[in-house]
């Protein structure tokens, strides 16, 4: 069982890295948006693993701290939430705002997640109020991207789209929206934005 993988940050975008360790292996993880903030312009890092295994795919999913990893393999075993879904929690709430969510009941919040129902949002809520406690506050991304890296924040948001499986057209859509409402965001907060309106 793979614990944790440290190495040269090859490739990262806000749904995926690619961690290369000294023996010139590179592991494909996907990621959540608050850990690509946390390695984001690193060279270096070392990403917590959760193995997600099965007869047609090997999966791993990487995360900057402990708490979250914690969250995502309590959700993953609440009923009818699958990794991927909880790979959209997580990056649409972050660890600590997930953690209060849980904690004060706030199941509209919840169903404010893509993929999330009433059905499920109150499902998490009983099943995890007991197993989690809220820390502080949301995680903050950072802001204040200059106008001139739309395209590139742009084009990073829709590819980072693409990979946790949502529709094309749609997601160019609604990223056309956000970006003429603030062109300035860079591509994790626009995808953080995204993902209530998908």
């Amino acid at each position: 069982m793979i614990e944790y993988i440290r190495g040269a940050v090859a490739a990262l975008n806000p749904a995926a890295a690619v961690i290369e360790t000294s023996g010139g292996v590179g592991y494909l993880l996907n990621i959540s948006l608050p850990t690509f903030s946390a390695i984001e312009g690193r060279s270096e890092a070392k990403l917590l693993v959760h193995e997600s295994i099965r007869e047609d795919a090997y999966t791993l999913y990487g995360f900057a701290d402990e708490r979250e990893r914690e969250l995502f393999r309590l959700l993953i075993g609440v009923s009818g939430v699958g990794a991927s879904t909880a790979m959209i929690v997580l990056s649409s709430l972050g660890a600590n705002e997930l953690g209060a969510v849980i904690a004060t009941g706030d199941a509209k919040r919840l169903k404010g997640v893509k993929g999330i129902g009433t059905k499920t949002a109150e499902r998490i809520i009983v099943d995890l109020r007991d197993k989690i406690k809220p820390t502080g506050h949301t995680l903050v991304l950072q802001s204040g991207a200059e106008a001139a890296r739309r395209s590139d924040a742009f084009d990073e948001a829709h590819a980072a789209l693409m990979m946790l499986g949502f529709d094309r057209k749609a997601s160019d859509k609604v990223l056309s929206a956000i970006f003429d409402e603030d062109p300035t965001l860079k591509a994790e907060q626009a995808i953080k934005k995204a993902l209530p309106r998908l």
